[in-house]
């Protein structure tokens, strides 16, 4: 009978009787059980350690130790079909974090012509909202109740309210609609991202950056497709009044072009593709058989053995360790495991701390600066085209798609820059946070539409590499037992920032360079603060 209550307590954060046992015995006597176990389960020693992340002594030592013995075994299992078949489907992810963001951003034009809202801003708010509330519940939620389950429920969700979205009456239906889908959609990347990156063997992290090229793709779907719907079934900038529904359906058939593409996708994953739950997530519930089992099931589909047994793990545990078993404690660990303690171990020591803070800075430095931008792209690109004397619905479409094709050579750019040695994930994302910056600074000089065309290009594919390395740097920074909510807390300043752009957006003319100046700024100082980030992940093991 699989033992699915025992637990790794002090990875939780508590500190009563039982949890100082555990850290003294790992710390004291448990060295020498230690000195016992296989190749698998044979350190590097005491000290900090060149192959994680994260050096010995930031996190509860009994995962620790336990971390790096499942890290040998997935390294010696290699990367293979499983991991192959998982980077398809988390790409589903990927892209439905960008696709429907950028959708709102597509439609906000035609809806704005059609309803007459005071503030069409409201629009993007109510998006930002969704987004935080999805980030919030769905990336605390992975920490508690695993992966699996959230990882099939959010194309899900996203898929039926966008499609609901195409019979909004209304500005206030349409803005009610867009909050539930991106409910769903704040909840891709902070669970993929985990899952995907604790199936990777150390020496393939860096496909957890190429895996931006999804985010880059989905730009372009959703722009190919814009462009005919929107295009040429879409009120003209610049007309008298406001236009009625039957001139204006562009945007009601992408939203169920975009929602059947989703549900296509959310199939695939659900029904195509058999995730199985995080190891690294079950062994940091105390679920080690199950951890285990994963392991040589993952070994077995990739054509390969794996030498992981449940003696391994459980030798890193100290003498007297016992197994707890009944419901009760099993129903009281998940309630337990709802609090604040999940957060304070991600700031338990300085380096930790000081790592976390920066990158929740960065993240919220960017999460108003780029939609403060690329959300109102269109709406920038109609009417100062318009001021160019080519504002054409077609050709805001027909420009939005050469930007996003641009993107996709950056994402994987950044795979390759990653890697590089002195360069590695900082340089890169330090760098190519700047120059979006910059170029933000340099479309202000546009006196064309053609120039303006080409700043906006620049501007999109070092803003992929960006993301690129970002999305999959901020992962690699936490440990799997608070990897979902160090993920939740990031994407949290994100969103909430996210949420401030409309509301700027609302007091500020679009129409002018103000908002560019404040995006270009943002982004050039959280490229500075990159550089002060304690850590790099290139060549090593995430815990």
């Amino acid at each position: 009978m699989v033992d699915n209550n025992r637990a790794i307590t002090a990875t939780s954060g508590n500190s009563d009787g039982d949890d100082k046992k555990v850290g003294a015995g790992v710390n004291g006597g448990g060295e020498n059980e230690r000195d016992n176990t296989s190749s698998l389960s044979s350190g590097s020693g005491s000290g900090e350690s060149d192959d994680a992340i994260l050096p010995r002594g930031q996190v509860d030592p009994v995962y620790e130790e336990k971390a790096r013995i499942l890290n040998r075994a997935i390294q010696e299992i290699g990367i293979g079909p499983y991991q192959y078949l998982l980077f398809l489907v988390v790409g589903f992810g990927w892209a439905s974090d960008n696709l429907w963001p950028v959708a709102t951003s597509l439609i906000l034009p035609p809806i704005a012509l059609e309803f007459l809202p005071s503030r069409p801003a409201y629009l993007t708010l109510a998006q930002n909202i969704g987004l935080l509330a999805g980030a919030i519940f769905w990336g605390f939620g992975c920490d508690v109740f695993g992966r699996k389950w959230a990882f099939n429920l959010t194309l899900g969700i996203t898929a039926v309210f966008g499609m609901c979205a195409a019979s909004s009456p209304n500005f206030a239906a349409i803005g009610v609609f867009a909050s539930l889908w991106s409910f769903g959609v704040g909840g891709n990347l902070p669970v993929d991202s985990a899952i995907f990156l604790e199936f990777l063997p150390g020496s393939h992290q860096w496909l957890l950056t190429v895996l931006s090229v999804d985010w880059a793709v989905a730009q372009v779907v959703a722009t190919l497709v814009a462009w005919p719907l929107l295009g040429g079934m879409t009120c003209q900038e610049g007309g008298n009044g406001g236009c009625e529904r039957g001139e204006n359906m562009g945007w009601r058939w992408f939203l169920i072009a975009l929602g059947g593409l989703t549900l296509l996708m959310f199939g695939l994953r659900f029904a195509a593709f058999k995730i199985f739950e995080s190891p690294k997530f079950l062994m940091g519930q105390g679920r080690d058989e199950e951890a285990v089992r994963v392991v040589h099931e993952v070994a077995r589909r990739n054509g390969r053995e794996s030498g992981l047994t449940v003696e391994d793990l459980r030798r890193a545990e100290p003498e007297g360790y016992v197994a707890r078993t009944d419901v009760k404690v099993a129903v009281k660990r998940r309630l337990e495991n709802v609090k604040m303690e999940r957060v304070r171990v991600l700031f338990s020591t300085r380096k930790l701390a000081w790592s976390t803070g920066l990158i929740m800075a960065i993240w919220a430095f960017i999460g108003l600066g780029y939609p403060l931008y690329n959300a109102f792209l269109p709406y920038i690109q109609a009417t100062r085209g318009a001021d160019f004397g080519d504002g054409s619905t077609y050709l805001t479409y027909r420009n939005s798609l050469i930007i996003a094709a641009v993107g996709i050579p950056g994402a994987l750019l950044g795979g390759y820059l990653v890697e590089l040695p002195r360069f590695g994930r900082k340089g890169t994302l330090s760098l190519s946070t700047v120059l979006t910056g910059v170029f933000l600074y340099c479309s202000t000089t546009a006196l064309d539409s053609q120039s303006l065309l080409g700043w906006n290009c620049a501007f999109n594919f070092t803003s992929n590499v960006m993301y690129a390395v970002l999305y999959s740097f901020t992962p690699e920074l936490f440990p799997t037992p608070q990897r979902g909510t160090g993920n939740a807390l990031t994407a949290t300043c994100n969103r909430i920032f996210g949420i401030m752009a409309p509301i700027v957006a609302m007091f500020a003319d679009l129409r002018t360079a103000a908002p560019v100046y404040t995006s270009g700024a943002l982004f050039i100082a959280a490229g500075v603060l990159v550089l002060l980030l304690p850590f790099e992940s290139r060549g090593k093991a995430a815990l």
